[in-house]
């Protein structure tokens, strides 16, 4: 059963560090989302994870358009909403082609895509299955194009991808409309007739 509210009331950031963190997200989001009072709750839980998912933003042996493919494609499999949406708006931050990314939900009908860019997503798309779907051949192709950093940096990008979107989806974070927030158009929709779950 899905909710619209998170399954785990948020609770008030308080303190220096509260103060700190919420500080951080205004200047990173333009507010502070109501999932921090979600995860507020374990802070040290919080901090690590915010902290990896800093050292994964600074990893740059995977093109950069590449990698916000990856972790969008990841998320529209999982299904984390939350995920899409903040990868979206950080996307438009980061100055990527937004016609493009907002087209990753439904990768496999769109035109806008290379067939390196495909592949990626291909990848992060099987790798987000249960059982991981990953085939020597999509490997091999992959490793060629992208060299085994290029490839190793996607399969730990993907890796981190599906630990936060599952969390998300387990604690009922959603969408907090981050990329409608700056005046982005909707995400295209993921098509329900395709290979993947």
């Amino acid at each position: 059963m899905t909710t619209t509210r998170t399954r785990i009331p948020p609770t008030d950031v308080t303190g220096a560090y509260g103060a700190l963190v919420k500080l951080a997200a205004r200047r990173m989001l333009g507010h502070v989302p109501d999932s921090l009072g979600v995860l507020w709750h374990h802070q040290r839980l919080m901090t690590d994870t915010m902290g990896v998912g800093r050292k994964v933003e600074g990893w740059r042996e995977l093109d950069r358009d590449l990698a916000s493919y990856a972790a969008m494609a990841a998320a529209a499999t999982i299904g984390c909403s939350f995920c899409l949406d903040l990868n979206y708006f950080l996307a438009h931050d980061h100055g990527l082609d937004e016609a493009k990314v907002r087209e990753v939900p439904r990768w496999r009908e769109s035109t806008a895509f290379t067939p390196r860019e495909r592949r990626v997503m291909e990848y992060a798309e099987a790798a987000s299955q249960t059982p991981p779907a990953v085939t020597d051949e999509l490997s091999d192709a992959l490793l060629t194009e992208l060299g085994p950093a290029a490839l190793v940096e996607l399969a730990a990008r993907v890796a981190f991808m599906n630990m936060s979107a599952r969390m998300n989806l387990a604690l009922g974070i959603h969408s907090e409309e981050f990329a409608a927030a700056c005046g982005l158009p909707p995400l295209a929709v993921r098509s329900t007739v395709q290979g993947a779950p």
